[in-house]
């Protein structure tokens, strides 16, 4: 567990090697995959990292909608 959380403190202080950690990982899900997976992956991944957010910061999710959706599609 240790180990992990080296690696996690050495990541989040470096930008640039995270970066090219994330890029390697979407470049092998791009190989091994499919672009359109690969997309959809990516996709998921944000929608989770909001969601994680929200929950974070104990946002309502009525809230994040309303800033997503602009004013003429709402009710």
């Amino acid at each position: 567990m240790d180990k992990w959380l080296k690696l996690f403190e050495t990541l989040s202080g470096n930008k640039k090697l995270l970066g090219t950690v994330i890029g390697v990982l979407f470049g092998l899900f791009f190989l091994i995959f499919g672009l359109l997976k690969t997309i959809i992956f990516g996709f998921f991944v944000v929608g989770g990292f909001y969601v994680g957010k929200m929950i974070d910061e104990r946002e309502d999710w009525r809230d994040v909608i309303d800033k997503i959706v602009p004013d003429k599609y709402r009710d």
